[in-house]
């Protein structure tokens, strides 16, 4: 088993989702995940957020387009409900958002900050997007 550490800062199409189908099938498989979400991905995962995620190229406006490819959403909540991966939002984002744990979606784990994260990913694999 594999240690999966995944820092999402993009608020784009093409790299959340992307992290989303590496975390998914890295859980999937068994491998222990954690994603550490911070800057311009947190919004993604507040309550009642409907704006989709900018793209940045050609295949993102594709995507979504296209009928059967899951959002990041959907493949990170089933990273979180069939492999036990850990979604966890930035605490010091929480505050300049002013935000708290009750006003994200189910799937979102308690706040943790950089330093912890770091902390509990040594001797992980590390992927940043």
């Amino acid at each position: 088993m594999s240690k999966i550490n995944i820092i999402c800062v993009t608020g784009t199409r093409e790299k959340l989702q992307m992290a989303a189908m590496i975390a998914s099938v890295a859980a999937a498989t068994g491998d222990e995940v954690s994603i550490f979400l911070s800057m311009n991905a947190i919004p993604y995962f507040v309550k009642g957020h409907t704006e989709d995620a900018p793209v940045e190229g050609e295949l993102g406006a594709l995507m979504a387009k296209e009928k059967g490819v899951p959002s990041f959403k959907v493949l990170f909540q089933q990273a979180v409900e069939l492999g036990d991966a850990k979604l966890l939002p930035c605490s010091m984002a929480m505050d300049i958002m002013k935000v708290t744990h009750d006003d994200f979606d189910a799937e979102i784990g308690p706040a943790t900050g950089l330093t912890r994260f770091l902390s509990d990913a040594e001797g992980g694999q590390m992927l940043t997007f």
